[in-house]
């Protein structure tokens, strides 16, 4: 039988085909869109929880099913249900907060004239020469603000009926993929990275660094930001600072900023406090803040991301706040992702520029040295 003919160049067929695949999997990605963060986290989870299951598979004598069975109820347990709990009380808390400030039980504009009031004469001042000194104009927008935003969270009571068979969906989809990738992440992962139309080193190289900043990227965010936005709720709480469920959850979330992080809320309000006399709240309040929840970004952080994956913080930053613009609530993970593999594909590129200029480093003083002792 006569063997296949070798093929060394690009024929109209191949652009054909070429064209065929990037357009299906344009309108692949489109069709998974509805459920873009579904399958977002059941991918995030496999990678951060596949090697876990493949382990506790050998111990039990490579019963995959049972394994991956007890590593996604131990998933639901530790991480949804608590992120389900907590999302009920937030919009609780949020409910309770907004009819205190509407009936007036909770008085945000006569809490800013006490801060107004409480201000040195030169603070004063300053603000009059920038032209701040309409208090009752910034009184009213901020107190309304303020109740338009809880009443917005509030309002999602509302939603939840029409919301919730999209969510369980969702749900739905985010376990029953995780469960297939547990079981099966080593042969989907080959299957993908034989796919890949790069060399083999590059390649290799690319997945075992966006393996590695995904696990950094949810081990220095997301546990630190839990940490924090406890600690900060606690810390409230005991102050008898009002919804400190809420601000908790604030300092969560503003923990994803590099730079700036849970200072946004818990500064603030460490300065109202001052400025109304409570000044052993305010004292306290700094010191936990600096001292307790400042800590724990500055010492868990670095153990958890490693000095692999370690970027810059200003790189941090603009790509978390572009991720959270782009994608919502995923953008936290992918924003920091993409900028990571984007420092990856250049450093590479880097490297192979110095190879081939090292190659040819070699080669020209081989030349040289063959015309130098001739044989």
């Amino acid at each position: 039988m006569e063997p296949p003919r070798q093929r060394n160049t690009f024929e109209f067929e191949d652009g054909g085909f070429i064209t065929l695949v990037v357009v299906i999997t344009v309108a692949f990605a489109f069709l998974l869109a509805p459920y873009f963060g579904a399958v977002l986290w059941g991918v995030i989870a496999a990678i951060m929880f596949q090697p876990m299951t493949a382990r506790l598979s050998r111990r039990l004598g490579g019963r995959a099913n049972l394994a991956t069975s007890i590593v996604l109820l131990g998933l639901v347990a530790v991480f949804v249900v608590p992120t389900i709990l907590l999302g009920i009380s937030l919009v609780n808390e949020a409910t309770s907060l907004y009819n205190q400030i509407s009936s007036g039980e909770i008085n945000v504009g006569k809490m800013i004239h006490d801060l107004h009031a409480a201000l040195p004469s030169s603070v004063k001042r300053f603000i009059a020469q920038y032209g701040l000194s309409d208090f009752t104009r910034m009184r009213n927008e901020f107190g309304s603000s303020i109740t338009s935003s809880l009443q917005g969270i509030a309002g999602r009571l509302l939603t939840v009926g029409q919301g919730a068979l999209s969510f369980i969906a969702g749900l739905g989809v985010m376990l029953y993929l995780s469960f297939f990738l547990l079981r099966d992440g080593d042969h989907y992962g080959n299957l993908v990275r034989d796919a890949l139309p790069l060399h083999h080193e590059t390649r290799d190289s690319l997945i075992q660094h966006f393996l590695l900043v995904v696990r950094a990227t949810m081990r220095g965010t997301v546990v630190v930001a839990v940490v924090q936005g406890l600690l900060g709720g606690i810390i409230f709480s005991a102050l008898g600072i009002e919804g400190a469920l809420i601000w908790g959850v604030m300092m969560g979330f503003f923990s994803l900023l590099p730079a700036v992080g849970t200072g946004i809320i818990w500064v603030p309000t460490a300065i109202y406090l001052f400025a109304t006399g409570a000044m052993g709240k305010a004292a306290i309040l700094v010191f936990c803040g600096v001292f307790i929840i400042g800590m724990v970004d500055n010492v868990l952080r670095p153990i958890l991301v490693g000095r692999d994956t370690r970027m810059p913080d200003f790189v941090v930053l603009i790509a978390t706040l572009a991720g959270l613009e782009l994608f919502g609530l995923n953008g936290f993970v992918i924003g920091p992702v993409i900028a990571a593999l984007f420092m990856a594909v250049w450093t590479q590129q880097r490297d192979c520029k110095r190879s081939m200029a090292q190659a040819a480093g070699d080669e020209t003083a081989g030349e040289a040295n063959a015309e130098a002792h001739p044989s």
